[in-house]
């Protein structure tokens, strides 16, 4: 479990990790924090914050100075391996201590018990993603399954825990900058005649902005108008002063969700939707691929209406005679241009309860492993999977003597996101609202459990209430992005964002506290 507290983000998944340490499954947590998910570890590897690369490349090389990889497997399905292998030597466990905080003991047994076992999972979440290097951060661990063959086969994965029910499921419709439905390239000419000719319509060949470009565009005044469809960007960005003025200078902005988030309150149009897990029909795609048929059990409330209906009218608006086709009908359509979907009709969703992608054909199974093809003798005709070389970089907003301590920022059981669905009822485990900090630092800077203090990074000044919490190492504060109306902590964050990924690093804030007032007591 490296970078994820899927205890408290991810609670039913995490009943089945229970399942399986109670079975004897060894667990090991990667976290700057002794989270709630580290608690049930057999050991916590409280490493330094994006310090992730770093760690990967240490257990690599203990791997490979201890004959401990996969050679058969490195030969048959992978390319690379020597480049991989020069990359990492500065890597000792030495080196590796050094950079991570940890002691060696702790990164040889984890490379030791990976390499070593039947089979073996890398699960993780933001906390591998949200810095300024996630996506080299995601390839380093992809490495250590190359490296051990801990992939494509029963009980072994690399498996990113998606942060919510169906984000999968819109990155397999084609909701990304540089894809079509299916993952197909749009900058490919062949693929691209496919969907014009399935359209009747001319599409760019230029893939598109993902969302923090799109921001910085609006700033510059290049992008004029957004249609924002069950998203809160105004809370939910980094460095959101910035992001609130952008959104507030848009010449015209649509926002259709199911309440008026801070977002919802700069349109000059506000469309009123569906709550899509209960009032509409259609299919989400879970963390393995799944694809399944949900129903509709209530209609919307008053004026809303279904999100797909409301995106009917404007078309039809747009274009006379669009209709209101059905989500079924949409679905028939989207099969014939999306060949890893085409075996999925609605009545083998409805009687199977679901099937995992690929599945092109109505006789298909579904596909168990998504690389099984790794182990196939011909590797299915495809190029071996390659190793890559990432380099560890500190995160970018550095700690010095003006902001000497680092802030994370993370999910806590009752509260979802920015708050927009959980904030409306009372709960009696709440919490996150409150800057985590470590008794040392407390104690330094001479505050307890319920002191106010003034928290500055080198973007914003905000107040909070502190919590002193022993599972936080020296150095180390953590807070939520739950509770911007009170607590608006996306003030602080930093700007800076991954190239590869367009994700913010959200995970790294250099800030400094100063006591307000003793005591709320």
């Amino acid at each position: 479990m490296w970078g994820t507290n899927a205890r408290e983000a991810h609670p039913i998944f995490f009943h089945h990790i229970l399942k399986g340490i109670r079975n004897g499954a060894k667990m090991y947590a990667v976290d700057p924090r002794r989270s709630q998910t580290a608690k049930f570890a057999d050991l916590w590897l409280g490493l330094n914050v994006g310090s992730d690369i770093a760690l990967a490349n240490g257990v690599g090389k203990y791997i490979i100075d201890n004959n401990l990889q996969n050679d058969e497997f490195i030969a048959h399905s992978t390319q690379g391996f020597e480049n991989y292998v020069e990359s990492i030597q500065e890597w000792t466990l030495e080196r590796t201590a050094e950079v991570t905080g940890l002691p060696e003991f702790a990164i040889a047994e984890l490379a030791e018990v990976y390499a070593t076992a039947e089979s073996a999972q890398l699960c993780w979440t933001l906390g591998i993603t949200e810095h300024h290097t996630g996506a080299e951060n995601v390839m380093a661990l992809c490495n250590l399954a190359l490296l051990t063959g801990h992939v494509g086969k029963y009980g072994s994965g690399l498996v990113p825990i998606r942060g919510q029910n169906n984000v999968q499921g819109g990155g397999d419709m084609g909701a990304l900058p540089n894809k079509l439905t299916g993952f197909q390239d749009v900058a490919n000419d062949k693929l691209r005649a496919k969907f014009e000719a399935a359209w009747d319509c001319e599409i760019p060949a230029t893939p598109g902005k993902h969302l923090t470009l799109m921001m910085e565009a609006i700033a510059a005044k290049e992008l004029t108008h957004l249609y924002v469809i069950g998203e809160n960007p105004a809370d939910a960005d980094a460095d959101i002063n910035h992001v609130r003025a952008a959104l507030q200078g848009l010449e015209f902005l649509v926002v259709q969700d199911i309440f008026l988030t801070r977002t919802a309150s700069y349109a000059d149009v506000v469309l009123p939707a569906s709550a899509g897990w209960a009032e509409s029909d259609g299919t989400v795609t879970n963390s393995e691929r799944r694809v399944q048929l949900g129903r509709k059990a209530l209609d919307p409330p008053g004026d809303a209406k279904d999100d797909l209906e409301i995106i009917n009218m404007i078309a039809d608006r747009m274009s006379p005679g669009w209709g209101n086709p059905s989500p079924q009908e949409m679905w028939d359509e989207l099969r014939t241009v999306s060949p890893m979907h085409g075996g999925m009709s609605y009545e083998r969703l409805e009687a199977e309860g679901g099937l995992q992608w690929p599945c092109p054909t109505e006789d298909h199974p579904g596909s168990l492993f998504l690389h099984g093809w790794l182990w196939a003798e011909d590797l299915e005709g495809r190029d071996p999977a390659p190793f890559t070389i990432n380099v560890w970089r500190p995160p970018m907003d550095e700690v010095n003597a003006e902001y000497p301590l680092l802030m994370t920022t993370g999910r806590v059981l009752d509260s979802y996101n920015t708050g927009v669905q959980s904030d409306g009822y009372n709960s009696p485990i709440r919490s996150g609202e409150d800057l985590d900090m470590a008794p040392a630092d407390a104690e330094r800077l001479g505050v307890s459990t319920g002191s106010r203090v003034e928290v500055s990074s080198r973007r914003a000044t905000i107040d909070m209430t502190v919590r002193v919490q022993p599972d936080l190492p020296t150095g180390l504060c953590f807070t939520t992005y739950h509770f911007s109306e009170t607590t608006d902590v996306n003030q602080l964050t930093i700007e800076a964002w991954d190239k590869k990924s367009g994700t913010a690093e959200f995970k790294a804030t250099a800030i400094s506290v100063k006591p307000k007032v003793e005591s709320r007591a």
